[in-house]
């Protein structure tokens, strides 16, 4: 049920840092998976493979690799990329929150928490109870990253029951739609003398 991360994380809050180590909850292991497996006449389960495109040649697992290649057809080493922002900027490399402590500053609302969907659910393994006690009912966030890379995910450090939780994803993002300006509707009134248009004969033309 919980996943070791085998790396320590530190908080710091209110002038102390604290230790602690991430154990990832497992939901397979909580609530059971199923698998789909197909099967030959036989009995024996079937493999997927790869064919080129002229459908004549079988490529096995493993034979297939991703590759980068210029503008111009040339191979490109992923350590020769740069990331960039939208703008053309240089992208700001996001520093792996083990690296360091993370600063607890930032809370927010339930609101705003309940508005990211949670990818991930850490038990935070050997925590001071004074971490816990000064967490509080409080929901602290902050940026977070398994290593060195130019994207972090959300994520949240909250106490529930005396056990501390860290849970990591992203924020959902709401389109808010709203009715349009509503318009006066004309209504025209009948004139209760005024001859109804003759029904269609279905027949007509048989």
């Amino acid at each position: 049920m919980l996943t070791p991360v085998a790396r320590t994380i530190s908080f710091a809050l209110d002038g102390t840092e604290y230790a602690a180590s991430p154990l990832k909850i497992d939901r397979s292991k909580l609530y059971g998976w199923t698998e789909l497996k197909a099967l030959d006449d036989d009995g024996r389960e079937c493999r997927i493979v790869n064919m080129d495109e002229t459908g004549t040649v079988i490529i096995p697992k493993g034979g297939l690799g991703l590759g980068i290649l210029s503008p111009e057809m040339d191979w490109v080493e992923r350590s020769g990329l740069k990331a960039v922002r939208r703008d053309g900027g240089e992208a700001e490399l996001v520093k792996s929150s083990y690296g360091a402590p993370v600063a607890l500053k930032d809370t927010v609302d339930d609101e705003t928490f309940l508005d990211h969907s949670i990818t991930a659910v850490y038990q935070l393994d050997g925590a001071p109870r004074e971490l816990a006690a000064a967490v509080g009912d409080k929901i602290y966030a902050f940026t977070y990253s398994y290593r060195d890379s130019y994207k972090g995910d959300a994520a949240f450090v909250l106490a529930a029951g005396g056990t501390l939780f860290m849970l990591v994803g992203y924020r959902t993002e709401y389109e808010m739609l709203a009715l349009a300006q509503a318009e006066a509707v004309d209504e025209t009134d009948t004139d209760e003398d005024e001859e109804e248009p003759d029904e269609l004969d279905f027949s007509m033309g048989l």
